[in-house]
């Protein structure tokens, strides 16, 4: 097992590109099961929920793998099996998309719950419904959702909640449906209308992406070609987020800054200064003290759910008092008895957060609890006094491609070492 060492107290400076968007790849990788034909897919980020997506495919018979940095060739020509691997698809949230791609291309699917984790922790009901609506039969028994067809007619699809997973599966599933399928109140995100731009790139007639009502007209079948996936939004905030917390200078490169909006007016609330370019934002702060602000979060274009935690982490160190609201998922707020640990002050009642601002953070062993409350870590351990050592590295390694690397690059004062190693920790 490893562990992150972080010596605080180092300005960031400098330029950093970000990877391609993980949330937007491992859908696309889904997608590319629909398609008979090599896909050649450029600005993959290498990390580990892509590995895990790519063993997957091959598991159901199709070709996929690294041909060079960034880039994947997928060939689901052959692909032969409609049940994926419970123990391999219970390691990744995004193994959800399974349902919907399978779905399509057999008119049959059998897959565990993403994730391993059950209706009350990520509810698939609206990715039910959508199957349902477009003529298949559900059954969830014993982990897995059975899912089965004769075949699959378009329909019109209201979803009662935002829900940007259940937006993709369904436009999987109808991508190739006989007729025209609808679907009303779908979600926004950038992502999801890279996985359009992606579907319609392979021969498909997906109309709407990016607002609240897509129609996809199915076709008979999808072809092979070459995509480039979007630039990282939540990477892309995170290292924002870090430039303004050890009050750095850093311009982030290889980004749609209109992705960042919500972000970026939120920072410049905050006391940062936000330099937009055409395809990179620079963030600095001079000798500004950071002001409290309040964040709710919501779907695009709303503050983003992924980005809550590093935001929060921002704000402990922030004049003032600040609440933050989630309204995206239910429970997350685990990493703050952790940022407690290094001397913040939030308290949690529900789904607001109440932080009030202190003057440093205490470097401090800590515990990752998930994908982005491990990036949130990060950023404490980058702004706090003394050394800040963070475990489970694992949940970090999921959504971000050689952070520790891009971060050293930038002058931060951080290593990785083995949880047994005898050596000093300075770094």
């Amino acid at each position: 097992m490893e562990k992150m060492v972080i010596l605080g107290g180092a300005k960031l400076s400098g330029e950093v590109e970000i990877s391609g968007a993980k949330n937007s790849a491992v859908a696309i990788l889904a997608a590319s099961i629909l398609v008979k034909g090599k896909c050649i897919i450029d600005n993959v980020p290498h990390v580990s929920d892509i590995d895990v997506l790519l063993d997957i495919i091959q598991g159901l018979g199709g070709s996929a793998y690294f041909i060079d940095k960034g880039t994947v060739e997928i060939d689901c020509t052959n692909l032969n099996k409609y049940e994926a691997d419970y123990e391999t698809v219970r390691r990744i949230r995004a193994s959800s998309y399974l349902m919907g791609a399978l779905l399509g291309r057999f008119s049959r699917a059998r897959v565990g719950m993403p994730g391993g984790c059950d209706f009350g922790v990520r509810p698939i009901d609206q990715h039910i419904k959508g199957f349902k609506t477009l003529g298949a039969e559900v059954e969830v028994d014993h982990g897995f959702v059975d899912l089965r067809a004769d075949k699959l007619v378009g329909d019109s699809v209201y979803l009662d909640v935002v829900s940007v997973g259940a937006t993709i599966n369904i436009m999987l599933a109808a991508t190739m449906a006989e007729g025209l399928t609808v679907i009303e109140s779908a979600a926004k995100e950038p992502h999801i209308v890279d996985v359009a731009n992606f579907l319609n790139c392979m021969g498909a007639n997906i109309k709407g992406a990016g607002t609240d009502v897509i129609k996809i007209r199915g076709v008979k079948e999808l072809h092979g070609g070459e995509f480039s996936v979007i630039p990282d939004q939540i990477e892309a905030g995170t290292f924002m987020i870090a430039a303004a917390a050890t009050h750095g200078d850093v311009t982030i490169t290889n980004i749609i800054p209109k992705h960042m909006e919500s972000l970026s007016a939120k920072l410049e609330e905050m006391g940062v200064i936000v330099e937009e370019y055409d395809d990179a934002i620079r963030i600095h702060m001079d000798d500004r003290n950071l002001k409290s602000a309040n964040v709710k979060t919501q779907p695009y274009p709303g503050f983003p759910t992924d980005l809550q935690p590093q935001i929060l982490t921002l704000l402990t160190v922030a004049k003032g008092t600040s609440l933050v609201t989630e309204n995206v998922w239910d429970n997350r707020f685990k990493y703050v008895d952790e940022l407690n640990r290094m001397g913040a002050k939030v308290s949690v009642d529900g789904r607001v957060a109440a932080v009030e601002g202190c003057e440093h953070l205490q470097g401090s062993p800590v515990y990752a609890t998930d994908l982005r409350a491990g990036a949130a870590l990060v950023i404490a351990g980058l702004m706090a006094k003394g050394v800040t050592e963070i475990y489970n590295l694992k949940y970090i390694d999921r959504g971000y491609e050689n952070l520790e690397l891009k971060l050293k690059s930038l002058g931060a004062q951080i290593a990785r070492r083995t949880v047994d190693d005898n050596k000093s920790n300075a770094v």
